[in-house]
């Protein structure tokens, strides 16, 4: 957890969680309009979703394979 290799993947699966609660957001608004969005709202889910990865990235830390945020290994 101590590596930049762990915070660049955690950063990007952060990445990754924020974008698809934006999307997540606005698909569920039948009628969205870019220029009635609720942008502050919109930056709130995302930023407490990249959050929440973060999170669960620390949490996760060496249950898998050494300084990766997953819990998952590439054993075959």
């Amino acid at each position: 957890m101590f590596t930049g290799r762990f915070w660049k993947a955690a950063a990007e699966r952060a990445g990754k969680s924020a974008a698809q609660a934006l999307l997540g957001l606005w698909a569920l608004d039948a009628g969205f309009n870019v220029l009635h969005a609720d942008f502050p709202l919109a930056g709130g889910v995302a930023a407490g979703a990249a959050v929440l990865s973060l999170l669960t990235s620390v949490v996760s830390a060496g249950a898998g394979e050494p300084d990766s945020p997953s819990l998952v290994t590439n054993e075959r």
